[in-house]
């Protein structure tokens, strides 16, 4: 997969592609069948928008994302996506006008031949461009559009929103069931304080900045090692939250793979949350603390072992 971030001075191989066009925060199946509707119609293209608008005009809001750039990239190769159209949201772009959007980025700028959008979707500034305005704008400068409809789930739509509600209340199966996928976490192992290794757990600890927290606590995970000599799939325990036993304030993932040795510092790993297996808690002392992650171990490879 190419990955683009300029429309202005783009690969001449990646103009005619056809495009689902959003945000793509989870890539959950609503946006599955967005993309879909893409495929078939000349190279499958995604344009999204990094940051995420809403971090541009809300940077003090509440860290409200589901995946990091990184993740979010590494998932649409997954479905095969040839070009992600990564463009920079930037006081430039949230100025133009729908019109002058679909015509100098859609037609001119990334020369596409389709766009598929959501029914809800929304675009140029004030948001005050709908999807069926996009059609319209799309007859103009010479573009197909197709409107999807929403994605339900036993009656209930399927969101980002709904997905993040789930995370919250330690539900990672039902936002797995909304996704399409296990919920996961991206991003390069960070050197901690090693107290995991003290232990006889070490630890492979990653930042979690920008990102929807999910319910403090102990998951049973999968773990795909993405980079370095030990890249591969691996089961494991992790710990999301503050670390109450030792005066945390700044949350982080610590994961523990089962059966494994190597050193992952500076390398990239996917932690997905599978199953929650208790909340975070506070011991009278270490001899507690380690045999609670002892039964958390187990419990996880009991969980895992049957998946």
């Amino acid at each position: 997969m190419q990955i683009h971030q300029d429309y202005q001075w783009l690969d001449p191989n990646a103009r005619g592609a056809s495009v689902a066009m959003g945000n793509f925060d989870g890539v959950h199946l609503g946006h599955r069948s967005v993309i879909d509707r893409a495929r078939d119609r000349g190279p499958l293209g995604i344009i999204t928008f990094e940051p995420h608008p809403r971090q541009f005009f809300a940077p003090d809001a509440p860290p409200f994302r589901l995946m990091n750039a990184e993740a979010r990239a590494n998932r649409l190769a997954k479905l095969g996506v040839e070009h992600l159209f990564q463009l920079p949201f930037n006081r430039a772009l949230a100025a133009l006008t729908p019109e002058d959007f679909a015509r100098v980025v859609l037609a001119e700028g990334l020369g596409i031949a389709h766009v598929v959008v959501g029914s809800d979707f929304c675009f140029g500034k004030g948001r005050t461009g709908t999807a069926q305005d996009l059609r319209s704008l799309g007859e103009r400068f010479g573009f197909a559009t197709t409107i999807a409809p929403l994605v339900e789930i036993a009656g209930r739509e399927v969101s980002s929103t709904a997905i993040r509600q789930a995370l919250t209340e330690g539900r990672p199966r039902d936002a797995a069931d909304m996704l399409g996928h296990l919920h996961r976490i991206e991003g390069e192992v960070i050197h901690g304080e090693k107290r995991g290794r003290e232990l006889g757990f070490p630890t492979a600890n990653m930042a979690l900045s920008g990102l929807h927290l999910p319910r403090f606590g102990v998951y049973a995970v999968k773990v795909d090692v993405l980079t370095g000599p030990q890249a591969g799939s691996y089961m494991g325990a992790a710990s999301l939250g503050i670390r109450p036993m030792f005066g945390g304030d700044v949350p982080n993932l610590e994961t523990y793979l089962l059966d494994f040795k190597g050193d992952l510092y500076g390398h990239h790993l996917s932690v997905a949350l599978v199953d929650f297996l208790r909340p975070e808690m506070k011991f009278d002392g270490l001899p507690s603390l380690i045999a609670q992650m002892d039964a958390d171990c187990e419990r996880a490879r009991e969980l895992l072992a049957a998946l």
